[in-house]
């Protein structure tokens, strides 16, 4: 049978459309922001919970905290802590108005994804920016 030249060559299964090939819609990557900023958030208070107890325990184990912020590293994960609140804020005020029944027109949902992504850049790297200067004003102890 399969030397039969009247019968149609066996296709393969059709592969899954990857990333160079599929186009992911802004409210689906809006989503799984949503969703991957909530993890970060949690994470975050790790973070948070070593600040507040070495805080509490006193400059010489205060004084670590500080520093591991103040490297390049620390920099990058405190300002990744803030874009993820800021982000997840401001794309929760987008879900409640999708719970009162707004914003679920397409263009409204794709309008609103890219103003919250925008948004939370533009906040939280003017909170970063504002930080950074009210700490270079300041006259160390």
């Amino acid at each position: 049978m399969a030397d039969n030249p009247q019968t149609p060559p066996v296709r393969g299964r059709p592969l899954s459309p990857h990333l160079s090939i599929y186009k992911w819609p802004v409210t689906m990557a809006t989503s799984i922001t949503h969703r991957m900023t909530g993890i970060a958030i949690s994470a975050g208070m790790v973070l948070v919970a070593w600040g507040l107890i070495a805080l509490a325990s006193g400059p010489e184990l205060y004084q670590p905290f500080t520093a591991a912020l103040a490297n390049p590293v620390g920099l990058i994960v405190l300002f990744g802590f803030l874009w993820s609140l800021t982000y997840h804020f401001l794309n929760g005020i987008r879900h409640l108005a999708w719970d009162l029944g707004y914003g679920f027109e397409v263009p409204t949902a794709n309008r609103t994804g890219v103003f919250v992504m925008a948004l939370s850049v533009l906040i939280s790297a003017g909170a970063f920016a504002y930080a950074w200067w009210m700490l270079s004003k300041s006259v160390p102890i």
